[in-house]
């Protein structure tokens, strides 16, 4: 990375100055673990944010990828070089609350146009004190990390000093266990209508499936529901037995952020569920059904991070483009012997994308097929467990 010690300049942006105040744009700088300091210029709140710094390629979805919980812990970097430009809206949220730790781009819309937009990019993360960093040169920053692999970064309005000194402060993110911090505190369901109470079904669907939120995604629900699935969320906590106390048609585990190996006692639920009805896993869920059949996972050098992945079902011989979001993988040799079979693999690395354990009624994908943001290319899979469920309650 060219300069990638000391400050590495940036000419400014077109727009510089405040379009409002016609004054300067208040600065900020990245600093990143391996000595690299980026400046730039405030975007969202002021502040310092420490996190894993890592790239998302897609085009579209910023508002969805700001509200996945699997992004929990990390400042995330747009690689599309203008970000903001659809504005927000009121109804693209896939959680109750911003997830990442900090946001980078090259440049962010001061002027959205879009039917649906309530606020731009700007003002939506200062309303909910995210800071953020524009001006970057996104292009270099992401090559410098598939070269060198993530690392954890410092966004700071308060100075280059500031962001070195909570970089240092900051536990690394394979240090902390994420899962617990975003996942549900207490019950609820999901239906029609979309959130309920958990003893107030607005509907009679036709199957129940417990979700053990690692961190869920609201279009997971939606896809459910639209397929007559009431879904009851339970805390990354819960028991087998709680699980079971709700006699559900099917578990799903969700996915989630963090490292997976940290997650012993969800893998034990996974581990007491398989073989008593029929188990799905989604992203996260893929890695904890694997760990519970005993197998292992690794840390990726930059991660799967965007909605252009293409994958291979080896069942079917099918091929869809898929989106993505995780920074760990399943290690296929520690899978020998276990029981699961793989059933997917990524055609960019080979790495493993689903698994089937057929004597314990289970399967998995490392993917999001609910997208939000991404294509519909495998929504099949959602169909196949309700189906799976089906039959088993039969």
């Amino acid at each position: 990375m060219a300069g990638a010690r000391g400050v590495l300049a940036i000419r400014p942006a077109r727009g510089d100055n405040d379009p409002v105040t016609c004054l300067p744009r208040l600065t900020a700088h990245l600093a990143l673990s391996d000595g690299t300091v980026l400046e730039g210029r405030r975007l969202g709140a002021e502040g310092t944010s420490v996190a894993e710094v890592v790239f998302n390629t897609g085009m579209t979805g910023y508002q969805e990828v700001l509200s996945d919980p699997s992004y929990a812990g990390q400042a995330v970097v747009f690689t599309y070089p203008l970000i903001g430009n659809y504005g927000i809206n009121d109804d693209d949220f896939e959680s109750d609350r911003l997830q990442p730790q900090a946001v980078i781009v090259r440049e962010a819309c001061s002027a959205p146009s879009n039917w649906r937009s309530k606020r731009s990019l700007d003002d939506f993360l200062a309303e909910r004190g995210m800071v953020g960093i524009q001006g970057i040169d996104t292009r270099t920053l992401t090559k410098h990390i598939r070269e060198a692999g993530v690392v954890m970064g410092a966004v700071s309005t308060e100075g280059a000093d500031a962001a070195r000194e909570s970089l240092l402060a900051t536990p690394s993110y394979d240090e902390s266990d994420f899962v617990y911090r975003v996942t549900t505190r207490a019950p609820y369901a999901w239906g029609y209508e979309g959130r309920e109470p958990v003893d107030e079904p607005s509907s009679a669907m036709r199957l129940k499936m417990v979700v053990i939120d690692c961190g869920l995604k609201f279009n997971i629900l939606r896809r459910f529901a639209a397929l007559g699935v009431r879904s009851v969320v339970l805390p990354a906590t819960a028991s087998a037995d709680e699980v079971l106390g709700w006699e559900p048609d099917g578990v799903l585990f969700s996915p989630g952020p963090g490292d997976p190996a940290r997650l012993s006692p969800v893998v034990e639920t996974a581990k007491s569920l398989l073989g008593r009805l029929p188990v799905f896993g989604i992203c996260l869920g893929n890695q904890v059904l694997c760990q519970a059949v005993g197998g292992k996972t690794f840390k990726l050098k930059f991660g799967h991070r965007g909605a252009n992945h293409p994958v291979k079902d080896l069942e079917d011989g099918s091929v869809t483009i898929t989106s993505q979001n995780h920074g760990y993988a399943v290690d296929p040799d520690s899978l020998e012997g276990t029981g699961a079979v793989v059933t997917q693999v990524n055609l960019n690395d080979g790495t493993v994308e689903g698994i089937r354990i057929r004597e314990a009624d289970a399967a998995s994908i490392q993917y999001h097929p609910e997208a939000a943001p991404g294509p519909w290319d495998s929504r099949k899979y959602f169909n196949q467990f309700v189906a799976q469920m089906a039959k088993a309650k039969e």
